[in-house]
């Protein structure tokens, strides 16, 4: 192939953007906003960005495509039928836009995960004539899978889920076995209805696998439809942002606080969240503060949980862990924090009675706390809080637990049952999370640190959706 597509993941949010090049002159498709990796990457190989495409406006994260495209001076594509707030040039179906004498792009209008979304058929020059070599499919076919049809609005979420199907049945009708499936979404991102199942595809493996070519059209709509759970409430500002045009980043560093402003910080209701590893921070954390480790997806749940607009103060060991964090939060549109700080927890606080500690368990000391031997150490559990999302739960929980998923706890913390609360996730992040925000409300908790597949076999008594 003479064509090199290579990607660019942000595992973070479960997207992928493309550069593919001919050795001189590269594409870029569905960029993050923070683009000086995508100029590095394009630098690292010599080649001239000339054409930025979109595949849709996107909902799940602030694009740079914009910007990138200003800056490289390239060509932005953008579908005819979306009314943005910028200049680009206008696409649909059937439109070829020709990137060298060896490459061009060839345009399918593909709606489903939005009303106008597309796709673009990558096709190299042969001897022949245009041969197909993939397809960029953004939040259309997936890997096993589609993009969710519902971010629009309920009201339309039947609609594009028809509309997906037969987006998808085209694209495999269009399309040789061989050609190779690019899509943005559907790495743990919420814009895909469910999760990749492969790290790469082709259209013929698609075929095999995927339910949206193997499934008549009501029946993918209805299985589609009720497979789908909540999604991040800071959807609803990225398409907004997007359709406006977004302004260039800012990642220089931000202000510092010291221990006394911290504490009026968190006093003024603002969000100081702690970076660090969950048991980093269970060991001793600032009473006030919230766990969003960085080895999880902290921009998505920071997100979701936040009252939009409210300032945040990061807490990190190192300032390379606040600027990893800050590049985080402006894909999702949290252009500057309110402050940081960084080193020993020790020196974010004047008072050390300020310091706390958060006992974690797994599941076997679960199991055995509720025959009545509770580990030494450890409260007895009076409830068992399972903050994982409703899919999650429907699959199967432990017997008696009560669900409050974790984007509903800020709003539901008095629904929690009095007594000592031991709270769960399927891996200890969220619970974490979940933890430090009931302890911020004077409850006494205890993380579950441990994978939920574990609780079974840890003698754990389960129930199972009937």
């Amino acid at each position: 192939m003479a064509v090199e597509v290579s990607v660019i993941a942000t595992s973070s949010l479960g997207d992928r953007s493309y550069l593919a090049s001919d050795g001189q002159v590269a594409i870029v498709v569905d960029p993050q906003r923070d683009i000086d990796r995508v100029l590095y990457l394009a630098g690292e190989k010599g080649v001239r960005i000339s054409h930025v495409v979109e595949t849709h406006i996107h909902n799940d994260y602030v694009s740079g495509g914009l910007e990138l495209a200003r800056v490289t001076g390239a060509r932005y594509l953008v579908a005819a039928a979306d009314e943005v707030g910028f200049d680009r040039v206008p696409v649909a179906d059937g439109d070829q836009v020709g990137v060298s004498d060896r490459v061009r792009l060839r345009v399918i209008a593909t709606p489903g995960h939005t009303f106008h979304h597309l796709s673009y058929v990558l096709e190299e020059a042969t001897d022949g004539g245009w041969r197909p070599t993939g397809v960029f499919t953004g939040g259309s076919l997936l890997f096993g899978t589609t993009g969710r049809t519902d971010l629009l609005g309920e009201q339309h979420a039947h609609e594009l889920a028809h509309r997906q199907h037969a987006s998808a049945r085209r694209l495999a009708d269009l399309l040789p076995d061989g050609a190779e499936v690019w899509p943005t979404h559907g790495f743990g991102s919420f814009c895909s209805a469910s999760q990749a199942d492969a790290p790469e595809s082709t259209i013929g493996r698609e075929k095999a696998k995927n339910p949206v070519l193997r499934l008549a059209a009501d029946q993918f709509v209805a299985e589609t439809l009720a497979g789908l759970d909540a999604y991040p409430a800071y959807y609803a500002h990225m398409g907004v942002a997007n359709f406006a045009g977004p302004a260039p980043v800012d990642l220089t560093p931000v202000t510092r606080a010291d221990a006394g402003e911290l504490r009026e910080r968190m006093a003024a209701g603002q969000w100081v969240v702690d970076l660090r590893h969950r048991k980093a921070y269970a060991t001793s954390h600032l009473a006030g503060t919230v766990s969003l480790g960085l080895d999880g997806p902290m921009s998505t749940w920071l997100g979701w949980l936040i009252d939009w607009g409210t300032p945040i103060t990061l807490l990190a060991d190192t300032p390379e862990q606040v600027a990893d964090a800050q590049r985080e939060l402006v894909r999702i549109g949290i252009d500057r924090p309110a402050a940081h700080a960084t080193g020993d927890v020790e020196g974010w606080t004047a008072e050390p009675a300020l310091l706390r500690q958060l006992p974690m368990a797994d599941f076997p000391a679960l199991a055995a706390a509720r025959t009545g031997n509770t580990p030494a150490g450890l409260p007895t559990p009076d409830v068992i809080l399972d903050v994982r999302m409703t899919n999650e739960w429907k699959a199967g929980h432990i017997a008696g637990a009560v669900h409050i998923p974790l984007p509903d706890l800020p709003k539901r913390l008095t629904d929690v049952p009095a007594g000592t609360v031991w709270v769960h996730c399927g891996s200890g992040y969220r619970a974490t999370a979940a933890a430090s925000l009931l302890a911020n409300a004077g409850r006494q908790v205890v993380v579950i640190n441990d994978t939920f597949d574990q609780a079974e076999t840890a003698g754990v008594a389960m129930a199972h959706q009937a």
